[in-house]
């Protein structure tokens, strides 16, 4: 029988009873104060609500111990100070109705009175024409005591002490977190970009220095430049849409988006609606699209959007912490939204401007050795000296008279008369230093550290000061340095310079996209296959094939890793479809691609960080070397491999097996087709090396001991030896 009670009890519903408001209230403010930048950006809002022209902000251990924000607005009356922190009491709105046509940005009442369940709340404040400010603190949305008059500057000062006190399990995960102040600074800056007529700080608790820090300006450049920094500005342009068509949507939009120079590993998007700092999912997942299909390499936009719609149009109500709206006519907004940026971005796409920079001579180059003042001979004084004949410097390492190429009269290639200005490519070059925010890894910096350790200096002024000439062979490059002309091998000397560069430019690369996708078992195999001693037996395809199948998975598996620090993608379905650009105007041999994949795959070892950082550099190093083209050069004796052997029947014989000549004729037939792609192969390489490898070795390269002896550099002639033999002739 008592089984059989118990069992009617359980199956009983449960009673349904009234919480205490306490509870209520605390649930509640945990819904509205999630962490504590929702608890800066209500205070934020506020201030700008009262009109303030200055807003500071100052935050400690990520604002779980201390928020104080700070205006100059118009203040708390004294007579409103007993119910400011009650809930639903507010001076935004008397009526539903005025939510329609709402301009403030807070209307609910609950921000301030969610605060004192879960934190220690003091406001101190002074209206205009009072003598002395009050201060008083809150508890669970009522005064602790009657305000106090105090000393008070202009405005509004709250306070909030120990957030989360009494809510350990959330007080316990913020605490884990380490972001929270990056995101308090994140929201400031994106407020001071919009409301350019507030100034606005924020800084740790004890830092004399602050994070943000925005003055008032007319504008919108120069605010998103003092916040965002130079590089993010200049890469900004502007864009605008309007519709007033009542039919459909009726709106304003301006702001700024980037162009194809701004790269970053996510999006900054900063969307304010009619002033309401907002999110819309839909509207930035559009912009996404377009950026991607349009700028492919630029597809991490930094975008400033300001819209403004009738306040009718607005749902401002439609989220705890006000971070979302609701739009009459959103998907047509969006859509005329999204055609303009990408009518605006194919525009911007057609034309590049490269940015002119000084640059300044290292500190070092400015001590003048005495092998300097032979190739500066008015270093040392006004007065000039004579310098003897057979030590005399004829040419200048920055201009491009007196070449090799000056005293041969070739043929222009259309192809290679676009992007070929000096100017244009020097200031690429330029532009593409260093990061200067250069990857955090102690390895990489082992790395870069050997590479700078091990320099030669010797070697190091001649890359710095040499002129190029030309090619003497498909190999070697003529240079002259002082009086002095040397052979350079330059595969080996690009072959450093992308590994150098590649650690350099660590998890900081633009990007390549490949037109076609390639399968990455099909590169191997194709590498597989050329390292074979008959490329034509199908003795080994199944072994080949095996190895294909395990390397690719394995750089499906590694996929992440190489797109984030080398910007090397490969999809979830084995394809490779993107590549780093290394040097700027420079595309490698993609013919050589195979060999680059199974290089991957086979020599890499993924378990010891700085090893595989070394050899995937080695391996992009290797792979943009200026290596010869794979067609053999069509100039001189080269031309033989495009000519085939015909065998024409002539008028009177006809074609047998006699090799009499009166039966048949031998003639030469050229593949013209085949010889003008290896022409432009060839020639586009020697551009490359004159126009994008020395420069950037002139910035960037680190010459290693091992160049001095191993035939890299090998000087062939001197002037002073040159003189010595004319005078014994």
């Amino acid at each position: 029988m008592e089984e059989e009670e118990e069992e009617q009890v359980a199956t009983e519903p449960p009673k349904i009873h009234r919480l205490d408001e306490s509870v209520v209230n605390r649930i509640a403010a945990g819904e509205v104060i999630q962490r504590p930048v929702s608890a800066v950006k209500e205070l934020v809002e506020n201030s700008l609500d009262a009109h303030s022209s200055s807003i500071n902000v100052v935050v400690k251990d990520g604002g779980l111990k201390l928020i104080q924000v700070s205006d100059d607005g118009h203040g708390i009356r004294y007579e409103d100070l007993p119910i400011l922190c009650e809930r639903h009491t507010t001076s935004k709105l008397s009526s539903f109705e005025d939510l329609q046509s709402i301009k403030s940005m807070g209307f609910r009442g609950e921000a301030l009175a969610s605060m004192t369940y879960v934190a220690h709340v003091t406001v101190t404040t002074i209206t205009k024409g009072q003598l002395h400010g009050y201060r008083v603190s809150y508890k669970d949305g009522v005064m602790e005591h009657e305000p106090k008059a105090c000393a008070a500057v202009k405005g509004t000062q709250i306070m909030i002490e120990n957030l989360f006190y009494n809510m350990s399990a959330r007080r316990k995960n913020l605490q884990n977190s380490a972001d929270d102040y990056s995101k308090i600074v994140d929201l400031l800056s994106r407020f001071a970009i919009h409301h350019t007529s507030v100034s606005f700080s924020c800084r740790k608790h004890g830092a004399g220095r602050a994070d943000v820090s925005s003055v008032a300006t007319l504008s919108r450049i120069d605010a998103i430049r003092s916040v965002y920094g130079v590089s993010v500005a200049r890469s900004l342009m502007k864009v605008e849409a309007l519709d007033n068509d009542p039919s459909s949507s009726v709106f304003q939009m301006d702001g700024f988006i980037s162009n194809s120079e701004y790269v970053a590993k996510k999006i900054t998007m900063v969307l304010f609606i009619n002033d309401r700092l907002v999110d819309c999912t839909a509207l930035k997942r559009a912009l996404e699209i377009v950026y991607a299909a349009t700028l492919p390499k630029a597809s991490k936009p930094f975008i400033y959007m300001s819209i403004v719609l009738p306040p009718e149009h607005v749902d401002v109500n439609v989220h705890p912490t006000k971070r979302e709206v609701s739009l009459l006519n959103q998907e047509v907004i969006i859509e005329k939204i999204q055609s303009v940026v990408e009518s605006r971005l194919r525009s911007s796409n057609e034309t590049q401007i490269f940015q002119e920079q000084t640059v300044e001579p290292p500190s070092s180059s400015q001590m003048i050795s005495s092998k300097d003042s032979n190739r500066n001979p008015l270093a040392s004084g006004s007065k000039s000296q004579k310098v003897p004949v057979n030590k005399m410097v004829r040419t200048d390492s920055s201009d491009p008279a007196g070449r090799l190429h000056s005293y041969l009269h070739a043929e222009p290639r259309g192809h290679l008369e676009k992007n070929t200005s000096l100017t244009a490519v020097r200031s690429s070059v330029r532009q593409r230093r260093n990061p200067k925010e250069t990857a955090d890894l102690s390895s990489i910096q082992e790395l870069i550290a050997e590479i700078d350790s091990n320099c030669h200096s010797g070697m190091l002024d001649i890359v710095r000061h040499c002129t190029y000439i030309g090619m003497a062979d498909d190999v070697f490059a003529l240079l002259q340095h002082d009086t002095h002309l040397y052979l350079a091998n330059v595969v080996s000397l690009s072959k450093e310079l992308m590994y150098q560069q590649v650690l350099r430019r660590f998890a900081h690369f633009n990007a390549i996209q490949l037109s076609n996708p390639a399968p990455l078992k099909e590169l191997i195999v194709l590498a597989l296959k050329e390292g074979d001693t008959d490329p034509e037996s199908t003795e080994n395809d199944e072994l080949n094939e095996k190895i294909a199948e395990m390397n690719t998975e394995l750089l499906k598996q590694k996929a992440d890793l190489v797109e984030e620090y080398f910007s090397i993608h490969i999809d979830k379905d084995g394809n490779l479809s993107r590549l780093p650009v290394i040097l700027d105007q420079y595309t490698p041999d993609m013919d050589r691609v195979p060999e680059f994949v199974l290089c991957l795959g086979n020599d890499v070892d993924w378990e010891e960080e700085k090893k595989c950082f070394q050899v995937i550099s080695a391996a992009l190093g290797n792979f943009y070397a200026m290596h010869p083209p794979m067609l053999p050069n069509p100039s001189g004796d080269g031309l033989q491999f495009y000519q085939k052997r015909k065998l024409v029947r002539n008028n009177e014989g006809s074609l047998s097996c006699n090799t009499a000549a009166d039966d048949m004729v031998m003639e030469d037939e050229i593949e013209h087709e085949l010889v003008a792609e290896a022409e432009t192969a060839w020639a586009q390489r020697e551009w490359s090396i004159q126009h994008v490898l020395f420069p950037s070795m002139r910035l960037f390269f680190k010459p290693p001991n091992s160049m001095a002896t191993n035939g890299t550099f090998v000087r062939v002639a001197s002037l002073e030896k040159l003189y010595r033999i004319f005078e014994r002739c």
